[in-house]
């Protein structure tokens, strides 16, 4: 404690120079903390949207994932409401989406566009919540009649075929058997997703309704979502059990922008902590080694009265270890001050690539994360004192003590 003691007041002894050590200690955990919390932000984001989009698991007849179909549903699931009942028993299941996947022709009469479509249950928005921008109309209806199917366009798709809500479009595709089927649609609803070609392409219509425009019972696959992203592994482990004719693979399957961007990320703040890293060493060096210049006499002087190199080499450690520790601290507390200004301030990122609507700034505070940045930051910090003290502190005493 004694130490601890001495080691402020000679960082006292200089104040401006303690103070601007600590400003860029600060300055460097905040940007540390700031761009590790954008990139912590950014990984979640991307892996509830990936995992809302595709679902947690994915239940698929074996081949599904692997091989392309010669024809719709040939690797479709048979039964699937009663699998669908058997999956939702297990009290770790949230919900259970049938899906069917389609493509052909969509037409208002007088144009032709292709279409890539998706058939599903009306609960697939409750389940999954706001992930489309409902532009007009509405979200597909639970009561939709029979003879009066409904069916929601991408925006892009819409303004092409000049079509709004209240209008009928035909759908045309080829069945399971290879003939060519149609069937006349009343347009529920437009929306965006963001994403321009998807935006040209993109319909959704019930699973009844695709399935009598295919001419098959079956469904391409069942999507389950639990309550928590974290138990995937857990949960496919067990539902593999209950169904192990079926082929299953997780969000992360699926996920290929949720990993391109995490890999890019992690080499670009990977670089980032190694160039902060050296700037942090670099300055305190520099300083460290300003003062043991100037303190040449003094160790000197402490050297002659009986004082080892370890006891000197260890004042100057603490030294740093004081500055290191502030500097974190206030660091953090701008980080801190940071994520809690964006949370009140809005400030919008423009479009990533690929996309046309810009998403709200947020960086995540993350306590482990503020914890790894600290002892990286003392390390280096301790580190870069015991090599500018040793110098001065192996000064024969005679040479120390007449030093000017």
């Amino acid at each position: 404690m004694r130490r601890l003691k001495i080691a402020i007041l000679n960082l006292l002894r200089n104040g401006r120079r303690s103070v601007l050590t600590v400003s860029i200690v600060a300055i460097v955990v905040m940007a540390l903390m700031t761009s590790g919390g954008f990139g912590l932000y950014t990984y979640q984001s991307l892996k509830e949207g990936a995992a809302r989009s595709e679902g947690h698991l994915v239940f698929a007849r074996p081949g599904y994932f692997s091989s392309d179909e010669e024809f719709p549903l040939q690797n479709g699931l048979d039964n699937a409401d009663e699998l669908r009942k058997r999956l939702l028993a297990d009290q770790g299941v949230n919900a259970v989406q049938p899906r069917i996947y389609l493509q052909g022709l969509i037409s208002n009469g007088e144009k032709s566009n292709i279409f890539l479509g998706q058939g599903i249950l009306a609960s697939e928005f409750r389940v999954k919540g706001p992930f489309l921008n409902i532009t007009e109309g509405d979200i597909l209806s639970k009561d939709e009649k029979v003879n009066d199917p409904q069916i929601m366009l991408g925006k892009d798709l819409a303004r092409n075929l000049s079509v709004k809500p209240g209008d009928y479009v035909t759908l045309m595709s080829t069945t399971v058997n290879g003939a060519l089927n149609a069937l006349d649609f009343k347009v529920k609803g437009i929306f965006g997703t963001g994403v321009p070609d998807m935006d040209k392409r993109q319909v959704y219509t019930s699973i009844n309704a695709a399935q009598f425009l295919l001419d098959s019972h079956r469904v391409s696959t069942l999507t389950l979502y639990g309550y928590d992203l974290e138990d995937t592994e857990f949960l496919r482990d067990k539902l593999g059990q209950l169904v192990p004719q079926l082929e299953i693979s997780t969000w992360e399957d699926h996920a290929f922008i949720y990993k391109g961007v995490k890999n890019l990320y992690d080499r670009i703040f990977g670089l980032m902590g190694i160039i902060m890293s050296m700037v942090i060493f670099v300055s305190l060096f520099n300083t460290l080694m300003m003062s043991v210049t100037e303190r040449t006499r003094e160790i000197g002087t402490l050297s002659a009265m009986g004082a080892s190199k370890a006891e000197l080499l260890v004042g100057f450690m603490l030294e740093a270890l004081v500055l290191a520790v502030v500097g974190a601290i206030v660091g953090i507390i701008l980080g801190g001050l940071v994520s809690v200004g964006l949370m009140i301030f809005d400030v919008t990122m423009p479009p990533p690539p690929g996309k046309t609507v810009g998403y709200p700034l947020t960086v995540y505070f993350s306590t482990n994360l503020a914890w790894m940045i600290s002892v990286v930051i003392v390390a280096i910090c301790v580190f870069s004192s015991f090599l500018a003290a040793r110098k001065g502190v192996n000064k024969p005493i005679t040479e120390a003590l007449v030093y000017v």
